[in-house]
């Protein structure tokens, strides 16, 4: 008789990232400060996008989008990691488990393709400047950000659904700091063949094309820096596409090192720290690297914050 996809465990004990007891007030401090700086500074430039019309272009409309997927991927995680420091079991229900691994590869997914997106418009931004504005289009932007957010949004609920159809008949502890598929695998009373198949399949699509479109359009605009004669040209042009080389590199390394190996060569414990990287680290870093460093944001910042202290002058002072 066939196995019957039926789940005996109600609810799953998060490891976290350390067990020694003189690490995790530390620990808490350390990513508790990560955490407000990470909400603070995507809020905060999500805000200043909206409110200054001089950052209504198509470069700033797609960093909006980044901030809000960095904001959510990272209060998806992080909170309930903290919480792994100040309690001695940290547990998870079965369901709220599985709403954490839904939400954390949806925007993970997404911020992939919209690190594509980005790049894409830079190209065109450097090396079309003539159609930027029919090329880079509302409406093909609003489609750029779209896509990856549907797509990803069907590719994380089909990967939820088999993971958590999955059987699970203890033990129930999750060698990890959140709800991810290779942990949860690994916890798994059923065949998990197809699903390390799917992983495999999907990690490998999703990064491939989407890191495919990053490089051939830095391709094209490293060769058109080239072609600049100038020396403050060339700097000012690659000044603005460097950081977010790095950042993007620092993303997809992770992502490969994480998804892209075989199962025999996995080590939970130092996927753990690599995915404190893409999902604590980059994005409290995305504000700082694709903005602030940003002569535009950081004018925009002055005004805001000046519009501000007017604001406060002019409110009566109470005796």
């Amino acid at each position: 008789m066939a196995d019957v996809n039926t789940s005996y465990v109600t609810e799953f004990i998060l490891k976290g990232i350390t067990d020694r007891p003189e690490l995790q007030v530390p620990c808490f401090v350390i990513f508790l400060v990560i955490y407000l700086v990470t909400v603070l500074g995507n809020i905060g430039l999500i805000i200043l996008i909206r409110i200054d019309t001089r950052l209504h272009t198509p470069m700033y409309y797609f960093l909006s989008h980044l901030a809000f997927v960095d904001f959510c991927y990272s209060s998806a995680i992080t909170p309930k990691m903290m919480v792994n420091f100040v309690v001695e079991l940290n547990t998870i229900p079965f369901h709220a488990c599985a709403t954490q691994l839904g939400c954390f590869l949806t925007f993970m997914i997404t911020e992939c393709f919209l690190l594509a997106s980005m790049a894409y418009d830079r190209y065109v931004a450097i090396c079309s400047p003539l159609h930027y504005s029919v090329l880079m289009s509302r409406r093909v932007c609003i489609q750029l950000v779209a896509v990856p957010y549907i797509y990803s949004f069907l590719v994380a609920l089909f990967h939820t659904i088999i993971t958590f159809r999955l059987t699970y008949c203890g033990p129930n502890v999750i060698n990890h700091f959140y709800c991810d598929d290779l942990p949860l695998l690994a916890l798994s009373c059923s065949d998990t063949h197809l699903k390390e198949i799917l992983i495999f399949a999907f990690a490998g699509f999703d990064m491939i094309c989407s890191s495919s479109i990053v490089l051939i359009s830095y391709i094209f605009i490293i060769a058109a820096i080239l072609r600049i004669r100038s020396t403050q040209g060339r700097r000012k042009v690659f000044s603005t596409c460097g950081s977010h080389m790095v950042a993007v590199t620092i993303f997809y390394g992770t992502l490969i090192f994480m998804y892209l190996q075989p199962k025999s060569n996995h080590s939970l414990d130092t996927d753990k720290m690599a995915s404190v990287f893409y999902t604590v680290v980059i994005p409290m870093l995305n504000p700082l690297i694709y903005s602030l460093r940003n002569k535009e944001v950081k004018e925009a910042s002055m005004k805001a914050l000046g519009k501000g202290c007017e604001t406060l002058k002019m409110l009566p002072l109470r005796k």
